[in-house]
């Protein structure tokens, strides 16, 4: 490449700032500073400029040089045991704060790290939060490398040791309730200073005592402007700068005409000023956007595990067991993991030995073996037998929960309600300023003065302020409720996807049945170490079958146990005091059934290769299935796949018939089956909801267009479900439902009031009958009104709907 130096003012290639002084060019793109330079030298020689298609002039100023020692801290052991999420077998991940994040360019970059260090196995951007999570091979490559290598591409990460426990957000929360407190007290006083303008003191008011509250006024409105409504004119610049009109554009106008308008009036002694309205537009602005991100953090799923995550672990004390939720775990706790539960919280290995899959941590798939005394983290999951572990450290606030929202386990994105306000803010803006334009021309071949009025009206009163908080107070306060009634959403793409769904798919066991104490007979009989070998089986699956044999069996368990295997919709085997014992279905073990009770599932045995007889459980339903049946059956399509084999069709085919369902009934279906299944309905058009117990059922939940997991005291849920109900909360799925599709349709609703009263506005506005006051006080009080309408709409139509 050649390089040369240019006296031009031009912009930046890589930043896109000004190049005021000496610029470096390399071929025909000029560089601000050598930082710039570099970085384009790096992308261009890893094939990685399409980042420069993505957006203009994307990139970081990079001029602060990158110092040989500034990350050496990094190399500390005791540092970076600190900073790292999981760190095993040559795998660590760790989660960095990058404050220059700011575009979809940044987030491209960012997740192809990959292509600039091959032991970078994978890099994942949060771009709400800021933050990068980057899982590498720390045997190749070192934490303070990476850190050195996202500097030197202009994302320099930020590391603050002394508050590692703390996340970068509460820090934006504190900002923001700074900026809400300022904007309350300036709406307060200048409501009581804007007194003499709504009342006449004429009498009693001398015109200097309301130039000094008109001056007041402005003291107080002035930072409200610079601070307070700062984030909506920061938000409308980049989008400009990156020509978009996101939905802040027209809310900064708004406001900038407010301010404008009153200062004028105060200066020319012609009024007093809307300062009332503006602080009062600004504090309802602001407390709207604090309501969203405490009640769904935008697009992210990293809710408090203590009211979002509803799993339960199996605590051993003094030989007892107990179940406990996983927020009552506590340090020096001994927990007891079966096959595929995960790992609640960081831990060391009691047992011998453990079988761990750690692909929800670190997206690779290959088991990992460890050893007793041996560190185990959080989030991984268990293959084979059970083991025992002692917990060291806490809970993470949002860690489980963060790993439920891997990129791995999202469904096609589809456009939302929240895309759609920006796109139609875009359109909105453009609108607005043509009106604006037009009627001011107009009016200024009449009046001037008319003209001024009738442009600052339109500019005041046709904002989509309550276009922007229809979404957060309706959906917000509708996943509060939600997770009062222990039904946790995802997020608020679950909400909205409800509203499509056509055909609702059940599976049988842990879902339909439930875990009430079932009738239980074996068919021959078992010696006393049989029944051992059979209980020590089955206490290593999470299968509500093999939950009610295990609580069946009044016998000891065995503690030698090798070799165990479960392979889903089959059974599982393993070898007990060095006898092979084998549970599962009749066709696994070879053995032709004959269906005696078809009300009973059966689990047969078979030890040392010899068919020992089978268990016969007589399952429980759980209570109101049918009315439940009747009540989907009449909105929706229903469906019914089971692993078991067709012992309980004749059932469900009563059950249906009786309660006027024409549905599809199929059992003896593999989990591939039940996938394949959805995928055939997806394919007919229909938009499936699959509720399952997340066991036999994974790859169903997760092709399906809407995965409802089914939780009851087990550690093992599908991480590719979208949603989680406590099975004590299964009557009300078709509340649920219900009220997902009203809350719906309050947002479309609040649209239509928002359009309304833009519509309504601008003719009066336009007309030149609506004075700039008048405008100012319908413009919060439009937000006001939609935001009530939300919030008592959804708590009045939960109330109603019984949640």
């Amino acid at each position: 490449m050649k390089n040369t130096t240019t006296s031009e003012i031009t912009k930046c290639y890589h930043c896109g700032e000004q190049c005021d002084n000496k610029s470096i060019a390399i071929d025909d793109k000029i560089f601000c500073c050598n930082g710039c330079k570099v970085v384009f030298e790096i992308l261009s020689e890893n094939n990685l400029c399409t980042y420069y298609d993505l957006e203009n002039n994307p990139g970081n100023t990079n001029t602060t040089p990158l110092f040989k020692e500034k990350f050496s801290f990094l190399d500390d052991h005791s540092v970076a045991a600190e900073l790292l999420e999981f760190s095993d077998n040559g795998i660590s991940k760790v989660t960095f704060y990058i404050p220059s994040m700011h575009c979809s360019s940044c987030i491209w970059l960012l997740e192809k790290l990959y292509r600039l260090n091959p032991y970078i196995t994978n890099s994942r951007v949060n771009f709400v939060k800021k933050e990068v999570s980057v899982t590498f091979r720390d045997r190749e490559i070192s934490l303070r490398k990476i850190a050195e290598l996202l500097t030197s591409i202009g994302y320099e990460p930020q590391i603050n040791l002394s508050d590692l426990e703390k996340k970068h957000q509460v820090h934006s929360h504190k900002k923001l309730y700074a900026k809400l407190a300022l904007a309350g007290f300036a709406f307060g006083n200048s409501m009581l200073f804007s007194i003499p303008d709504y009342i006449d003191f004429s009498a009693g008011l001398t015109q200097n005592f309301k130039t000094v509250f008109s001056v007041l006024n402005i003291l107080l409105s002035v930072p409200v402007l610079f601070y307070s409504a700062s984030d909506f004119f920061i938000s409308s610049y980049k989008g400009l700068r990156k020509k978009i009109l996101n939905i802040d554009v027209p809310i900064a106008i708004g406001i900038l005409a407010l301010m404008l308008r009153s200062l004028f009036e105060v200066l020319s002694q012609s009024g007093g000023g809307y300062f009332d309205s503006f602080n009062g537009l600004i504090f309802f602005l602001l407390l709207g956007r604090l309501f969203q991100e405490k009640t769904y953090a935008t697009m992210s799923f990293e809710r408090d595990y203590k009211s979002y995550f509803p799993a339960s672990v199996t605590v051993i004390e003094n030989d007892i067991q107990s179940v406990i939720p996983v927020s009552k775990i506590n340090i020096g706790d001994t927990i007891l993991l079966r096959n595929q539960e995960l790992i609640p919280a960081d831990a060391l290995l009691l047992s011998d030995s453990a079988s761990i899959d750690y692909s929800f941590v670190t997206g690779e798939s290959e088991i990992v073996e460890k050893h007793k005394n041996e560190m185990l983290y959080a989030g991984g999951r268990l293959s084979g037998s059970n083991i025992q572990i002692k917990i060291i450290k806490k809970v993470s606030q949002s860690y489980l929960t963060k790993l439920w929202n891997n990129d791995i386990f999202q469904k096609n994105k589809k456009q939302n309600l929240s895309e759609l306000s920006d796109k139609v803010a875009q359109y909105f803006t453009i609108a607005v300023l043509l009106i604006a334009s037009v009627s001011g021309g107009y009016w200024m071949t009449i009046d001037w003065k008319i003209a001024i009025n009738v442009i600052s009206s339109v500019l005041i009163v046709a904002c989509p302020c309550a276009l922007a908080l229809s979404i957060p107070f309706s959906f917000g306060n509708a996943l509060r409720i939600f997770g009062k009634n222990k039904f946790y959403l995802k997020n608020i793409q679950t909400i909205e996807r409800i509203k499509s769904i056509n055909h609702i798919v059940f599976d049988k066991t842990g879902t339909l049945t439930w875990k009430q104490k079932p009738e239980i007979t074996f068919s021959q009989k078992l010696s006393n170490d049989e029944q051992k070998w059979v209980k020590t089986l089955a206490q290593n699956s999470v299968h509500p079958l093999s939950r009610y044999l295990f609580d069946h069996l009044d016998v000891e368990t065995s503690g030698d146990i090798k070799d165990f295997v479960e392979i889903s919709g089959k059974g599982m085997l393993a070898r007990i005091d060095d006898h092979e014992v084998q549970l599962g279905s009749a066709s696994w073990l070879d053995h032709d059934e004959i269906l005696r009770d078809n009300k009973a599932s059966n689990v047969h045995v078979a030890i040392d290769g010899n068919y020992k007889g089978y268990f016969s459980i007589v399952n429980s339903y759980r209570p109101g299935l049918r009315s439940i049946l009747k009540t989907l059956g009449s909105k929706y399509k229903i469906a019914l796949i089971s692993g078991d084999n067709s012992r309980e069709k004749e059932i469900f085919e009563k059950i249906f018939e009786d309660q006027g369902i024409e549905g599809t009934i199929k059992f003896n279906q593999s989990p591939y089956d039940k996938q394949a299944y959805v995928l055939r309905l997806q394919a007919a058009g229909d938009r499936t909801l699959m509720i399952g117990d997340g066991l036999n059922d994974a790859g169903a939940l997760k092709q399906s267009d809407l995965g409802i997991s089914i939780s009851e005291d087990i550690n093992a849920f599908s991480p590719a479900c979208d949603a989680i109900i406590d099975a004590s909360q299964f009557k009300k799925i078709p509340m649920f439902l219900k009220y997902a599709e009203t809350s719906y349709n309050i947002v479309i609703v609040s649209f239509i009031l928002s359009f309304l009263y833009n519509i309504i506005g601008l003719y009066f506005a336009v007309s030149g009958s609506l004075s700039p006051l008048i405008a100012a006080v319908l413009m919060p009080l439009s937000s006001i009104s939609v935001v009530a309408f939300s919030t008592i709409s959804t708590r009045l139509i939960a109330k109603k709907t019984g949640l």
